[in-house]
This record gives structure tokens, sequence and C-alpha cells, in this order.
């Protein structure tokens, strides 16, 4: 018999099983019933912990997202700090992105949301603290740090991901920091 599993080992278990189900289904045949199958549980267990799939699938996917959290640099400059993050999101998740980004189309159209919703909360916390570095080094005014300036390079690279399909080359990532972001801070 099993080992009955319970609180944190139970709820790894089951957003592991809905990562897997949106990895191989697509949310369009995302449901409640799969992962309860695909991680042994009961519908009981899971609907105490999420109402609906839309909830158990953002909650899947930041699950994944926070296993292969990437560490902010420093380097000691914004531009090599932003190029740096940007690097390391474009080698590890451009094919996440392109992937989810066709497995939710559904989830995306029912709840009203957007890639960037599921996926720039995480990036804001980590480029929050590059921006406060550069403001601490004196390289940047804080108040022309506006939200949205923030978070323009990353943006821009999951757009590049997303027309193309692919990682978006060097000089394509130098443009974005050097030619479009910086110059807003100055």
């Amino acid at each position: 018999m099993p080992e009955r599993r319970r609180g944190a080992a139970l709820e790894k278990a089951i957003l592991d099983a809905a990562w897997e189900e949106l990895a191989a289904h697509g949310y369009a045949k995302f449901t409640m019933d799969a992962v309860v199958q695909r991680a042994g549980t009961s519908p009981p267990v899971l609907y105490r912990r999420w109402s609906g799939r839309d909830e158990l699938a953002r909650a899947a996917i930041a699950h994944v997202l926070e296993q292969a959290r990437i560490d902010v640099p420093d380097t000691g400059s914004l531009r090599e700090d932003v190029l740096t993050l940007m690097r390391e999101i474009n080698r590890t998740r451009a094919r996440f992105v392109t992937v989810m980004n066709a497995h939710l189309a559904g989830y995306y159209q029912e709840t009203g949301t957007g890639p960037g919703d599921l996926l720039a909360a995480r990036h804001r916390k980590g480029a929050d603290v590059l921006f406060e570095r550069a403001v601490a080094r004196g390289e940047i005014d804080p108040e022309r740090l506006s939200e949205r300036i923030k978070s323009l390079p990353f943006d821009l690279l999951r757009h590049e991901i997303l027309v193309t399909f692919a990682p978006a080359p060097d000089h394509v990532l130098e443009e974005i920091v050097d030619t479009i972001f910086l110059p807003l801070l100055s």
C-alpha cells in the first residue's frame, strides 16, 4: 500500500501532475479529473486547494517556474545585470514560453489573461532587485522607473521569442537593452 501523502508532498505531487497534463495535452484538454488520475488522489483533495482548472493551471505554472528559478545577477552595472538575466531567460525559457503559449491559448481566452500575466510577476520580483541596486549605485534616477519601463526588456524578449519561436540572438538582446531600454532611463 503506498504511503499517504500530506501537506507539501501532496501539493507538489498534484502540481507536478497538473504540469504534466498541461504539457502533454494543453489547456483545451486539461481537466481536474485527469490531474486527479495522474496524481493518484481524489477530487475533494484537489478542490479543497483549487476551485477550478484555471486556478490549478496557474498554480502549476507558478510551481514549475519556482522550481526553475533564475538567480538575479549582480555584475556591478544595470546594463550587464539586465543582459545577463535576459540571456539566462533566453537560454532556459524560450522553449517553455513558446510551448506554453500554444498550449495555454484556451486558458488566456477563458481567463482574459495573457502570457505576460503568468510570467511577468516572477520576472518583476527579480528585476526589482536589479533596479534597486542600480539606483543605489547612482546609475539611474528612480523617478524614471515605471513598472512598464522596468518590464520593457523582458516584454520585448518574450515578444521576440513568441514571434520567432526561438531564443533571441545575442545582438537582439543587446539592441533591446542599448537602443530601447537604457535610453529611457537617461
